[in-house]
Formats: C-alpha cells, sequence, structure tokens
C-alpha cells in the first residue's frame, strides 16, 4: 500500500491567515528564528526578508536587489544572494520554479502550490480546495523519505491567452 499525505484546505487557508497576510507575525518570526539560529539579524537582511515577505510575485534575486537598493543603496547583489540563501536555509523563505531557470523566491511560509505560465514566467501562489489524498508512489522508498511535497501547475496564464487571442480557458491534459 503506497504512503499518502492528506491536505485539507482549511489548515491551508488558517496558516494563510496567520502567516501571508499578517506582516507583524512574520517579522516576530523572523526576529524569533534568527535568534534561535544566533543569525544577527542584520539591517540588510531584515530588508531583504521584508522585500521577498511583502511580495506575492515571487521576485528573484535580481528583482529583490533592485527593490531593496531603493532604501539601501549601498548593497551588493552578492549580499542580496547570500540573504536569500540563509533565509531559505531557516525556512524562512523557499524557491519555486524550474531548477534551471533563474531562482525565484516564495515568502509565503503556508502550504501551497503554484500555477506557472510557460509563456511569461508568472508564478502563482494557489490554495487547495477542500480536502485531497496525494498518493506518493511505492518507488519513494527505494529513493528515501517524502517530508514534503508541492504541486506546480503549468500552462498559459489569462493574460498570455488573452494576448494570443485564445480565450480558451479549458483545462488540457496532465499527462
Amino acid at each position: 500500500m503506497s504512503e499518502q499525505l492528506l491536505w485539507s484546505s482549511h489548515y491551508y487557508l488558517s496558516a494563510m491567515d496567520t502567516c501571508a497576510s499578517n506582516q507583524p507575525d512574520r517579522l516576530r518570526n523572523f526576529e524569533a528564528v534568527c535568534k534561535r539560529a544566533r543569525v544577527r539579524m542584520t539591517f540588510q537582511r531584515m530588508a531583504v526578508f521584508q522585500e521577498v515577505a511583502g511580495n506575492d510575485e515571487h521576485p528573484d534575486a535580481e528583482a529583490v536587489y533592485l527593490s531593496v537598493r531603493r532604501q539601501i543603496p549601498t548593497i551588493s547583489l552578492d549580499t542580496v544572494y547570500r540573504t536569500l540563501w540563509l533565509l531559505k536555509s531557516l525556512g524562512l523563505i523557499s524557491t519555486v520554479g524550474a531548477p534551471r531557470e533563474k531562482t525565484r523566491f516564495d515568502g509565503n511560509p503556508a502550504e501551497h502550490h503554484h500555477f506557472l505560465c510557460t509563456v511569461c514566467g508568472r508564478i502563482q501562489d494557489m490554495q487547495p480546495q477542500g480536502s485531497y489524498t496525494l498518493e506518493i508512489p511505492e518507488s519513494v522508498k527505494d529513493v528515501g523519505r517524502v517530508e514534503r511535497a508541492r504541486i506546480e501547475f503549468q500552462g498559459t496564464c489569462l493574460e498570455c491567452l488573452k494576448l494570443k487571442g485564445d480565450g480558451d480557458v479549458s483545462h488540457g491534459s496532465t499527462s
């Protein structure tokens, strides 16, 4: 019998309410995680974290750099990269998108899925509806232990469909 992960949208919506939309809670969590990990909370780290945590467009490092540079003109791109990877290692942010493309950063710590437009690269958070079960293949045991699963839907966003003049938003095959 295969292992299963059970998800409930109520859990995710509750997590979203407390994490994604509540900046003061996210900042307190940032401070607590830094303190527990004995990582100095610098002005630059705080600015980078706030940029990613307050941005639902899943920015890449260059976009974070350009935005933070308006506040801190002396910050370097290298500092932004190092800070983003530090925040990821602390579990405060995650990465999304294709591994061989530009790394995009997600400041939403709640469990959620993504829709990735294969035309323009837009990434949109998706919230599960209801409860469902994800079947984990038996063969995973030959590789390792599943600790987390994400779903990434790939297709063409409505804006790109409009530009192409294709109003058909029917769901295609998932194969």
